[in-house]
């Protein structure tokens, strides 16, 4: 069968230079068979630094290394492939983006985060209901090998806990967690589970601490770094004992692995992740985040 063409909507993030390689090099260790990307819209945010000064720089690379066709709006973009990758690194601008491209009915996918507010996440969810199409987002450190490893070993009985240690920069226009610390969020979703219902952070300039408590009284604590190492791991807790996962230690990406459950799901009519879990790892950052101001507890 002829692979599907995914098109991506911005070109402001290294993410999109992971994804074509993954796509359009089958000699690749890393290549993820069944689609490839064929356009791209650059997009851009003029008041995000992180946007603006790189979106030029990836929308030359994608276009000479990978053979991506640059068009003018994101709509051209939906109307000309199978996939919609809505891959924007300014999570404000990912509504607007599925506004405009909801309409070709193609399955979506769109990176983290989602959106940067409950609200925004909830309408395009909405919308895709609406139009009939299969959307997902979340963040690529969710399908980490090596978790994926440890939450199928259950010999130490039922999970009652986590600890999960990663980088958290913050950057003013994202908000809080929402730049860095949803892959630590995300990683805490898929091992908990959905059930949070208070948060509360802790932070300083060079650290956060979140401790996240679920209804049936596990706990999941998070602790975010600025100016130490990238490195993400993770303690899962469990009844009979304890595992430890390097988060990096899979023999394939984490970019790669994401992509394989996206083409095993998406072109198939469905997500891989649960919208549900995406709405509640939006919600708590948003906890987490109104608790680094207050530092109160917050509900979820």
């Amino acid at each position: 069968m002829a692979d599907l063409q995914i098109g991506l909507v911005g070109l402001d993030t290294s993410h999109v230079v992971a994804f074509s390689k993954c796509f359009n090099k089958p000699g690749d260790p890393e290549h993820v068979p069944g689609g490839r990307v064929t356009c791209a819209f650059p997009g851009g945010s003029k008041d995000f630094e992180m946007s603006s000064s790189r979106v030029e720089k990836f929308t030359k690379q994608v276009r000479d290394e990978f053979g991506v066709e640059i068009l003018d709006k994101p709509e051209a973009v939906a109307e000309r492939v199978d996939l919609v990758f809505i891959t924007a690194v300014d999570g404000r601008t990912h509504l607007d983006y599925v506004r405009k491209t909801i309409a070709a009915r193609k399955p979506t996918f769109i990176d983290k985060p989602m959106a940067t507010s409950t609200a925004d996440v909830k309408e395009m969810f909405s919308l895709a209901e609406q139009h009939h199409v299969p959307m997902m987002s979340c963040s690529s450190l969710r399908y980490a090998q090596s978790l994926e490893a440890a939450l199928a070993e259950d010999e130490k009985g039922v999970i009652v806990g986590v600890d999960v240690f990663g980088p958290m920069a913050i950057e003013p226009t994202q908000g809080g967690l929402f730049w860095y610390g949803i892959h630590s969020v995300e990683i805490v979703n898929r091992v908990m589970g959905r059930g949070c219902k208070e948060v509360k952070a802790t932070t300083s300039e060079k650290q956060d601490a979140v401790t996240a408590t679920f209804s049936d009284g596990r706990l999941a604590t998070i602790h975010g770094l600025r100016g130490a190492h990238h490195q993400f791991g993770l303690t899962i807790q469990r009844e009979k004992g304890f595992q430890f996962v390097d988060a990096a230690s899979g023999k394939r990406s984490w970019y790669a692995t994401m992509l394989d459950a996206i083409m095993r799901s998406l072109p198939a009519g469905k997500s891989d992740v649960d919208p549900a879990d995406t709405l509640e790892v939006i919600r708590l950052i948003e906890a987490a985040n109104e608790s680094r101001t207050s530092g109160a507890a917050v509900k979820v």
